[in-house]
């Protein structure tokens, strides 16, 4: 039997998750200047692994690959790199999850911040094979990515379930 207001925080939780994902974008494509922009923390990624952590129920591999490919259209890179280190991340979020059963802060930092390593890596791995690139100033956004970890959460925490 369903309570009518559990319908309704279904709707606002996708909606809440939609508008997160639409803002991380917009942060993640804000002009900067060069040497800023080395610095930029990978937003998406970041809201995207929250929800995986903490919504698995409505955030899976699909939307990881929707916003994957967001990303790629966003941010200029081949299509398909991105998205496929999202779902490589998804699936490791998922899998991992089913071992990880209680998640506190720090255990949420660490496993955001193996998560976007991976991603990390996954990217330069592709893009050393593909485009026969590195770039090492990428590093600089990984450091950002997991030292700003805690700002995601608290701010999406009270969507945590």
């Amino acid at each position: 039997m369903s309570y009518p207001d559990s319908e309704n925080e279904t709707v606002l939780l996708i909606a809440v998750i939609i508008v997160s994902i639409v803002v991380a974008s917009s942060l993640n494509v804000y002009p900067l200047s060069p040497s800023m922009a080395t610095l930029r923390p990978m937003v998406m990624i970041m809201v995207l692994i929250f929800w995986l952590l903490f919504q698995p129920r409505y955030v899976g591999i699909f939307t990881a690959f929707t916003v994957g490919i967001i990303a790629d259209l966003l941010m200029d890179t081949h299509l398909g790199q991105q998205a496929f280190a999202a779902v490589l991340v998804a699936f490791i979020i998922k899998v991992t999850s089913i071992y990880v059963r209680q998640l506190n802060t720090w255990s949420a930092w660490l496993l955001a911040s193996f998560s976007l390593l991976i991603f990390q890596l996954t990217l330069w791995i592709l893009q050393m094979f593909i485009q026969n690139v590195f770039v090492v100033q990428s590093a600089l956004s990984l450091v950002m990515s997991i030292l700003s970890w805690p700002l995601v959460l608290l701010v999406l925490r009270k969507f945590a379930r």
